[in-house]
């Protein structure tokens, strides 16, 4: 197991009611004048809106907003939140909603500081100095973003989905109350599901053998979610099912399944490249590649690893021979996110082959991505190509 150091300074509040720790904890790190961050209305037809800025309005915390997130969220909106921290003189951002507004939210707390274009933070041309105060309050178990430092945003222009990760974009506080993800469509709690499960996968396979406890850990994580995702869709409203989804987003990406493993990342890159040419839902592009991504990569090397997946993680026998026990595990997988009605080829979304070398390009231009197995471009071209 290689040396780590480990810190989340970010508090949680999980359970019913949580969000009643508002007002507190938003004074709690300065904040006296608000920028409210949300998506495409869902917390309106929950009633949550209305809890919030009630909250904000009887303990006189001016706030300004900042609606209608995308999906997959836009540098352009970035731009627009920042504007309105400094004409409006805000010092707090509340996200509220799923990753999307989370994440846009860290990119507007950490460009508020610079003082040219946003972008360059998230191509790497220049790095926050620091950040304005964030917390958020969660409504859709996926991303993880309520409990790291990693944000994700689109610039349609140039076709780039770029991940940025630093330090001054942990939030403060994250409410985590899973009775706000009650109305959570089934498309979305499957979605979501898939995205959990591969922020776990990418900790998972390593090619590091010493860090037995956070395998152990990850394989909890994707028991969890193949437990209670069906529970979940079949029915909205149950608390255990929506509870422990919502916690096992968070674990499955703080950092905690990766300690004294090395991070380095295969289909999160290869999925970035098609929502960013295509838009199309994250977890959704996830759990169509994951499985072309198991079989691509399955060998000699490798085929130990999904056998302990398939055993531990399915309940395969662990008798039979790792390559018959990784090909069923692998199928098992597939078979689960069909179950869920996700998608299995890319073709279903209605991506064709006409960009696939150009995203292939585009993943591996820094180089070999992925640490479990190593993939060039021409790896992740065939990867991108099985999967049609």
């Amino acid at each position: 197991m290689q040396n780590f150091t480990y810190s989340i300074p970010t508090k949680i509040f999980f359970g019913k009611d949580q969000v009643n720790v508002l007002a507190e904890q938003i004074r709690e790190f300065g904040g006296s004048r608000v920028l409210l961050v949300y998506g495409g209305g869902s917390i309106k037809r929950i009633g949550l809106y209305d809890t919030v800025t009630k909250i904000l309005q009887s303990n006189n915390i001016p706030f300004f907003e900042l609606a209608g997130i995308d999906p997959n969220p836009r540098i352009e909106t970035v731009r627009q939140g920042i504007q309105l921290c400094h004409e409006h003189k805000l010092d707090f951002i509340l996200a509220v909603g799923g990753g999307s507004s989370i994440d846009c939210s860290k990119v507007i707390s950490a460009g508020y500081y610079y003082e040219n274009d946003p972008w360059d933070l998230m191509i790497g041309k220049v790095k926050a100095s620091q950040g304005l105060p964030l917390g958020t309050i969660l409504t859709l178990a996926a991303t993880g973003s309520e409990m790291d430092f990693f944000a994700v945003i689109s610039n349609l222009e140039t076709h780039q989905k770029i991940g940025l990760g630093d330090p001054v974009m942990f939030p403060k506080f994250s409410i985590l109350d899973p009775t706000y993800t009650y109305s959570v469509p089934h498309n979305q709690t499957a979605a979501g599901t898939a995205d959990i499960m591969s922020h776990t996968f990418e900790n998972y396979f390593s090619s590091e053998k010493g860090a037995y406890l956070q395998s152990r850990l990850a394989e909890g994580i994707l028991q969890t979610c193949i437990k209670y995702a069906p529970i979940a869709m079949r029915d909205p409203e149950n608390y255990e099912a929506r509870a422990n989804l919502m916690w096992a987003s968070s674990l499955a990406i703080n950092g905690l399944l990766s300690l004294g493993k090395e991070r380095k990342w295969t289909c999160h890159p290869m999925e970035h490249e098609l929502s960013a040419y295509y838009d199309i839902t994250h977890g959704v592009g996830l759990a169509i590649l994951t499985p072309h991504w198991m079989e691509y990569v399955l060998d000699d090397s490798t085929a130990a690893d999904f056998k302990d997946y398939g055993v531990n993680v399915w309940r395969l026998n662990s008798e039979d021979d790792s390559y018959k026990t990784a090909h069923l595990a692998i199928e098992k997988t597939k078979e689960f996110f069909t179950s869920l009605g996700l998608p299995s080829k890319l073709h279903e979304v209605g991506i064709g082959e006409e960009n696939l070398l150009v995203m292939a390009q585009a993943v591996t231009k820094n180089g070999p991505i992925g640490e479990f197995r190593h993939l060039n471009t021409e790896d992740v071209y065939n990867i991108y190509k099985a999967a049609l």
